[in-house]
């Protein structure tokens, strides 16, 4: 079996920052973590501090691209590589009209060839892995047959790693939010995928919940990319070290609290970032325990006020040590 990191956390538009990055780590050590998507226009253009910037101890860290011009796809893998990312990975799965309008994400799905090119390019550039991300058909196009000849056809450039979100996309019809929930997931086809193509790595992604989900995919497939879920109830990933990598388990969620509010202090002292950027990602930290509703509450009452620093996440996981809600909720940060 290949060197692959078995379990990853997807790229998420407006989620999977630099901070919420951090957080995750914080959580498990070995899980592969991906930027949000950045168009080649972005890098090339934009503050590639901003929108490039990570911490070396996000490692092992992926970064994701959305193009469809060979020559700017090479140039942004290659900033890639000198910024020190692990992996470059394209995105041919997201269905947003803008980047329907821009031809790359989920439409590139419909131009396997064009798609060749660009990783062929992308693979000419640098040393460090280039990946793909894509649905498995867009609108009327047959499933199967689709994704089939989207493997085939990339991969004869050499690219040896797809992650298949394991829905169709439809541009016409459906918003990007109805386009993660309303096709019907086909795990199946994916299975597929690794069964006609033995010799690549394919990993699952698309309404796995929870670990025992993941689990249970990885006897037939490389890797699980988990998307949603590590957002929204963080904390599974405290175990996929001992689960899935043969490590030890992560921190308990204090720990990870207290690691979060040196983390806050530090981004505020250095970068000027406001509490608020960080906290947001923690919000699902203690869903599903007695006081997990304070937590969120007291977060959101404070951390966006003027000069709100790391005391409001300690003084908001006091509250759920309480193991209650309060009726007196803490007073304001001000």
């Amino acid at each position: 079996m290949k060197n692959v990191n078995i379990l990853s956390v997807a790229p998420m538009m407006d989620w999977t920052d630099r901070h919420c990055r951090s957080f995750h780590r914080l959580l498990s050590r070995n899980t592969l973590l991906y930027t949000e998507m950045v168009t080649t226009g972005a890098v090339l253009h934009g503050d590639r501090e901003r929108l490039l910037g990570f911490d070396a101890a996000e490692h092992p860290v992926a970064l994701q691209l959305g193009g469809s011009d060979p020559a700017d796809l090479a140039a942004c893998a290659r900033i890639a590589e000198d910024w020190g990312y692990d992996e470059v990975n394209l995105n041919v799965g997201c269905p947003s009209d803008r980047v329907q309008s821009g031809r790359f994400g989920a439409c590139l799905m419909a131009e396997p060839d064009l798609v060749a090119r660009l990783i062929g390019a992308m693979r000419e550039a640098v040393a460090i892995p280039v990946t793909v991300k894509s649905r498995i058909a867009i609108d009327e196009m047959e499933e199967w047959p689709t994704l089939e000849r989207f493997v085939r056809t990339v991969s004869a450039t050499g690219c040896d790693h797809f992650i298949v979100h394991a829905r169709k996309a439809w541009l016409k019809g459906l918003s990007p939010k109805e386009n993660r929930d309303v096709p019907p997931l086909r795990y199946d086809l994916v299975h597929r995928v690794k069964q006609e193509f033995p010799h690549l790595t394919i990993a699952i992604n698309g309404g796995i919940r929870n670990l025992d989900e993941a689990a249970a995919h990885l006897p037939a497939l490389d890797s699980v990319m988990i998307g949603r879920a590590a957002y929204e109830t963080p904390y599974l990933l405290a175990d996929a070290d001992r689960r899935l990598f043969d490590g030890l388990p992560g921190p308990d969620r204090h720990a990870v609290v207290a690691a979060m509010a040196d983390y806050a202090e530090e981004a505020r002292r250095t970068r000027g970032t406001p509490l608020a950027a960080i906290s947001r990602h923690m919000l699902g930290l203690f869903q599903g325990l007695p006081g997990a509703r304070a937590w969120r509450r007291h977060i959101s009452e404070n951390a966006h006020l003027p000069g709100a620093g790391p005391e409001v996440l300690i003084q908001a996981a006091a509250l759920v040590r309480r193991g209650r809600e309060t009726e007196t909720p803490m007073p304001r940060i001000i």
